[in-house]
């Protein structure tokens, strides 16, 4: 017949009392990582929006026209957006002074009214800060 153990128990070392510094810093440490948390959150909500209508030939909104918008500097187009059915796209972008390029892209764009469309001149848009600036693409 086996024996049974004894379990083995441990103390528990008693608490020490918490001193009021200790929670003055933690309550400090907690209102700074919220603050600066709140602070990141404000901060990316600023952006500014470029709005625009595409025109056809004939003065009349066109839909369906992809709209590339690039940094003045750059090569690659960053942003990518179509026009709706008014002819009106819009992007954000980051808040700030910068200049950035509109060109139209009519690859893939089908439509029985405009057989034979050709992408205008490229439309430089110049942001200041977290502001609406508004403009037009005009096709060929």
């Amino acid at each position: 017949m086996k024996r049974k153990r004894k379990p083995r128990t441990g103390t528990i070392p008693s608490r020490t009392p918490v001193r009021f510094c200790t929670v003055l810093f933690a309550c400090l440490a907690l209102y700074l990582t919220a603050t600066s948390t709140l602070q990141a959150e404000h901060n990316a909500r600023d952006y500014a929006v470029i709005f625009g209508t595409v025109w056809g030939p004939d003065d009349r909104p066109v839909y369906g026209v992809s709209v590339k918008i690039r940094r003045a500097g750059e090569k690659k187009a960053r942003w990518e957006v179509h026009s709706n059915h008014l002819g009106e796209f819009e992007q954000r972008v980051p808040p700030g002074r910068q200049d950035y390029v509109l060109s139209a892209d009519l690859r893939g764009f089908k439509s029985p009214e405009y057989k034979h469309l050709q992408p205008g001149k490229e439309v430089v848009v110049h942001v200041e800060s977290d502001e609406r600036v508004n403009t037009g693409l005009h096709l060929q």
